[in-house]
């Protein structure tokens, strides 16, 4: 396990700050488009991607190649075993207040398959798997709630590909006198 550098209360309140603006700056633009579309573009698998994304810059999870590729993974799986699974109109989880068995087969094997092709590509991003089980679950259906949410996400990673680098007031900075 590696070791955790500590880091003073200060240190981590400017961090938290940061983070909690280029959040807040990036899922208001988000939604901000999303309404003027009219589609829902926030959908659950956008916050744990913009943790990634903006909390751990430099990680591979949070390149943009391993973001693109494991929603794309993820969606793929998601379509695939939905098809298979004979659910492609079924009604979502969220109508029912149950899974069914096919829908919870459907919602592991499409987890189980994008983590597999995350592997293989060696594009790791664990907020993939909420995209699958969105699709599955029947939540993020073929239509506009499934656009909506690849919209979303496509609109984050951008963001959150500029804003990770937006630079922010060190510690003891001051402005220059002149």
């Amino acid at each position: 396990m590696p070791v955790r550098r500590a880091t003073s209360v200060p240190a981590r309140l400017r961090t938290g700050v940061r983070l909690f603006v280029l959040a807040a700056v990036a899922l208001v633009a988000v939604g901000t488009i999303g309404r003027s579309l009219e589609w829902v573009l926030l959908t659950t698998t956008l916050g744990p991607t913009a943790y990634i994304l903006l909390a751990h810059p430099h990680t591979e999870a949070a390149q943009v190649r391993s973001s693109v590729l494991g929603h794309t993974c993820a969606a793929a799986s998601g379509l695939l075993c939905l098809a298979v699974f004979g659910l492609w109109r079924y009604p979502s989880i969220a109508d029912q207040r149950t899974d069914t068995w096919r829908q919870i087969g459907a919602e592991a094997l499409s987890v189980g398959l994008t983590l597999f092709l995350l592997v293989l590509l060696n594009a790791h991003h664990p907020p993939a798997a909420a995209t699958a089980l969105l699709i599955t679950s029947g939540i993020a259906r073929p239509g506009p709630p499934l656009y909506g949410m690849l919209t979303g996400l496509a609109l984050l990673i951008t963001a959150a590909a500029l804003l990770s680098h937006v630079p922010f007031p060190a510690k003891g900075r001051r402005a220059k006198r002149g």
